[in-house]
């Protein structure tokens, strides 16, 4: 049957569906874009075709369904094709080394995608080409990509995957030969390569030819064993895991995370963990949820807690649906349940990271060669542990592509990165993968709560002895959801241009004083000579800190997958300053001050987090 050519009356809008039309294979997007022409459904035609998906750092995030704007075959297969196009101006031996693609559990049955088809797809393309391609035979963790290109010594890594995005996105992440993911310029330089190479490849459609083809491998089974032997170094207390009593509750929300931490706990002796029954096995609907993130809070974890309130468990720990996060719960003696945030969790992390590698080292001096890193917009707790303790800390730009690939450079100087974190529940704690991982995250802390509860100490009195050893460091982070991008910009320019003159920052955030100003997006820092900022800079996102003459500091920033302005505060104490409750107080009344004074002016244009 002839497909139906497209009359809009929108010249460009035909142009762009009409290219669509003679592009796509897939019967059903086809199916859809035709009852859209029939339907005479122009705005939703344009809302699909008229910007196409822009390829970013952080690669492509969507939702899935026809059209340029969403993630489906043809996009898939044109994205994959400026990939492998960039691949072979960057790599002279790309066929000899290859690629790996791995994907989640995602499906979106009206538009037939889903993340195993995706891949496959993926995987035809660079085997069209004479590209070696590992090909998971089954879903897997986000963090077995990175791990495997360093494994195996590979050109790219490639994961189908929209971590823990409403059900109906996907998303393409791209790792580099550094096991890290891509930064800049690779990601403008594969962005162009997909524009130049739209029509797809002969071949590119032929998912099931390319499963058949030779360049083809299964790296399952060796990734699978080489991983977790990987990640058995960093268990240290392997007998005293075996007779530990404690009880722990583990939930992959619908995820794949399930198989992969009770394999984990295996590695590391552990009891294996009391599994939440109805959301152990992957699902795209994700059907008790509804949000699929663990850093939601407590209502993504309310059958972990019924679990462990019937198992006698007092430790619930959740990875989101691609397991590179985790989340830790732990139930206070009052009954109620204790939701770590992120940085809290970081804080007990790193602690942790470093009294087990203390404990094996004798040589002092190799404290000197020692490094931890966390984004910026993360708790300075581990900044205040090197301090005391003689290591180095750093801190990044926001993600873990920059913790990646700063580690990796770090490792190539002979140094040792013993610990990254962000306070988006993200953690790095083996650097044989460059990105945060929450299959291993999880066994290390049920390592360290069988060590704590073998001193009779909870994971919250730990926490209060860290921050009474180091300093407290309390934090309040959330978020405002903005669709409009003009209200986005006039925000952050209002705070550039402050009491309308130019280049002029606030001084004053009610009755706080401000002592200094970083702005990311611009390159300003009066902290520095000349003004200029240290981190590296980005015109396309929205970023600025501000710190206070109390010890405060927020950061303001714009997300780079979702529509929100997040803003992340912290106040930071003097270890011997044990007045937790003036603290709270204070940081309370700072973002009280924050939301009146720098949010207020745009407040009508701007939701609150939903509760």
């Amino acid at each position: 049957m002839d497909k139906v050519s497209p009359n809009t009356g929108d010249a460009t809008l035909d142009q762009a569906v009409g290219e669509w039309l003679r592009y796509d294979k897939n019967p059903k997007t086809v199916s859809l874009v035709e009852k859209l022409l029939k339907d005479e459904a122009i705005e939703t035609l344009k809302k699909h075709f008229s910007s196409r998906m822009e390829f970013g750092t952080a690669g492509l995030r969507a939702a899935m369904g026809p059209g340029i704007s969403c993630m489906n075959d043809l996009t898939i297969i044109q994205t994959t094709q400026g990939l492998c196009r960039y691949l072979e101006d960057s790599f002279d031996n790309l066929k000899e080394r290859g690629v790996v693609i791995g994907y989640d559990a995602r499906a979106h049955p009206p538009s037939g995608g889903s993340s195993k088809q995706f891949a496959k797809l993926a995987a035809a393309v660079f085997t069209s080409r004479g590209v070696p391609v590992h090909l998971f035979s089954d879903i897997t963790p986000t963090p077995f990509v990175p791990f495997t290109v360093s494994h195996l010594g590979l050109c790219a890594g490639l994961m189908v995957t929209a971590s823990h995005n409403p059900k109906q996105d996907n998303g393409y992440k791209v790792y580099w030969e550094t096991g890290a993911q891509i930064v800049s310029p690779h990601d403008k330089a594969i962005s162009k390569a997909i524009m130049d190479n739209l029509e797809p490849w002969s071949g590119s459609w032929d998912a099931e030819g390319a499963l058949k083809n030779p360049l083809l491998e299964d790296p399952y089974q060796e990734i699978h064993t080489h991983y977790f032997k990987a990640i058995q170094k960093h268990c240290h207390h392997r007998d005293l895991n075996k007779s530990s009593p404690v009880k722990i509750v583990h939930t992959s929300v619908h995820g794949v995370a399930h198989t992969f931490v009770q394999a984990a706990f295996k590695a590391f002796n552990l009891h294996p963990p009391y599994a939440v029954a109805e959301q152990k096995d992957p699902d795209p609907e994700f059907p008790t949820v509804k949000y699929p993130n663990p850093e939601e809070g407590e209502g993504v974890l309310t059958l972990s807690f019924n679990l462990a309130k019937a198992e006698g468990a007092t430790v619930v720990l959740a990875n989101d649906p691609d397991a590179d996060r985790l989340a830790a719960a732990e139930k206070q003696e009052s009954g109620e349940w204790r939701l770590f945030s992120g940085n809290e969790l970081g804080a007990l992390l790193g602690w942790w990271m470093f009294h087990c590698w203390k404990e094996q080292k004798t040589d002092a001096a190799a404290v000197k060669n020692l490094y931890m890193l966390a984004s910026t917009v993360s708790s300075k707790i581990l900044r205040a542990i090197a301090l005391k303790e003689g290591f180095h800390f750093e801190e990044t730009l926001t993600g873990f592509k920059w913790m990646g690939n700063r580690a990796r450079d770090l490792s190539d100087r002979g140094k040792t990165v013993l610990f990254a974190f962000e306070e988006a529940i993200g953690y790095m704690c083996c650097p044989s993968v460059l990105d945060k991982d929450g299959v291993s995250a999880a066994a290390i802390a049920g390592e360290m709560v069988s060590y704590l509860a073998a001193k009779h100490k909870s994971l919250s009195q730990q926490l209060t002895s860290i921050y009474e050893e180091y300093g407290y460091h309390l934090s309040k982070n959330s978020y405002f959801i903005c669709h409009d991008q003009k209200v986005i910009r006039s925000l952050f320019e209002d705070l550039r241009n402050h009491g309308g003159s130019k280049d002029s920052y606030p001084t004053k955030c009610g009755p706080f004083a401000i002592t200094a100003v970083r702005d990311l997006t611009t390159g300003y820092d009066n902290n520095q000579p000349g003004n200029k900022a240290i981190l590296p800079t980005s015109r396309s996102s929205q970023m600025i800190t501000f710190t206070f003459s109390n010890g405060g500091v927020a950061t303001m920033r714009t997300s780079g997958t979702e529509p929100k302005i997040k803003y992340y505060t912290e106040l930071c104490a003097a270890p011997g300053n044990s007045n937790v409750e003036h603290l709270k107080e204070e940081l309370d009344r700072l973002v009280s001050a924050i939301i009146e004074n720098f949010f207020q002016p745009q407040k009508n244009k701007l939701q609150p987090k939903p509760e």
